[in-house]
C-alpha cells in the first residue's frame, strides 16, 4: 500500500482548500453577475469541498494524536485543530442548507453568501496554521535534507552562510552576515563550537524546524 506521511491528511486538505475557496469566489461572482450557470458551479464546489473537508478533519484528528511532537508544536497543532473543526462545521451547515433547499436557491441570499465567505476566510487561516505546523515546527516530517553541494544546478545557500554556521567562520565573516536578510537573529542558534570530547558537529547539533529545537 502507498505510504503517505504522516497520513492521508495532506492529500485531502488540498482538495478542501481548493474546492471551498474557489466555490466561495464563484458564489460571489454569481451574485455580482446574477448567473445561474456560475451558481451551479459554485454549488457543486461547495458540496464536493465539504465532503473533502469531512475527510480532512477525520484524517487531521488521526494525525493530531499520532505524529511525534514537543510542547511548542503541540500548542501550534492544537490551535490549528481549534480553527479547523468549527470551520468545517460551518461549511457542513451551508452545504446541507444548499442541498435541502436547493429548489429555493439559498445561494442567492445575502446571509448564505456571508456565511460562505466567513467560512472561506476561516479556512484560509486554518490552512496557514497547517502550513506553519509543517514548515515551522516540522510536524509529520521524517527528515530534513542536508545541502552540502551545488551539484543540482542551483544554490542551496551561500558559501558565507554555510561557513559561518559551521563554526569556523571568522569574526569578519560573521559581521558580513549582518547585512544578509534573516541571518542576524538566527546565526547564534546554528553556530556549533567544536567539542573537546571528539564528537562530530553533526552529533552535537540539534535539529531545527523553524526556531524550535527538537
Amino acid at each position: 500500500m502507498i505510504e503517505i506521511i504522516p497520513n492521508w491528511h495532506p492529500i485531502f486538505v488540498h482538495f478542501t482548500t481548493g474546492l471551498l475557496i474557489t466555490g466561495a469566489l464563484l458564489l460571489l461572482a454569481a451574485r455580482l453577475r446574477n448567473s445561474r450557470e456560475i451558481f451551479t458551479v459554485a454549488r457543486w464546489n461547495l458540496w464536493l469541498g465539504t465532503l473533502a473537508a469531512v475527510a480532512t478533519v477525520a484524517t487531521g484528528l488521526i494525525a493530531y494524536y499520532t505524529v511525534a511532537h514537543d510542547g511548542p508544536s503541540h500548542a501550534a497543532m492544537t490551535l490549528h485543530r481549534n480553527w479547523a473543526i468549527p470551520t468545517a462545521a460551518l461549511f457542513v451547515v451551508t452545504a446541507l442548507w444548499s442541498l435541502t433547499a436547493r429548489r429555493r436557491e439559498p445561494e442567492r441570499s445575502a446571509l448564505f453568501l456571508a456565511l460562505v465567505l466567513a467560512a472561506a476566510s476561516a479556512l484560509a487561516v486554518t490552512g496557514w496554521l497547517g502550513a506553519e505546523n509543517v514548515y515551522r515546527y516540522g510536524l509529520g516530517v521524517m527528515s530534513l535534507p542536508e545541502a552540502e553541494s551545488e551539484e543540482h544546478g542551483h544554490s542551496h545557500g551561500s558559501g558565507e552562510v554555510s561557513q559561518a554556521f559551521s563554526g569556523d567562520a571568522s569574526t569578519h565573516d560573521m559581521e558580513g552576515m549582518k547585512d544578509m536578510p534573516g541571518t542576524e537573529q538566527r546565526s547564534h542558534e546554528h553556530r556549533i563550537a567544536p567539542s573537546d570530547s571528539g564528537e562530530s558537529r553533526e552529533q552535537q547539533a540539534p535539529h531545527y524546524y523553524g526556531d524550535h529545537p527538537h
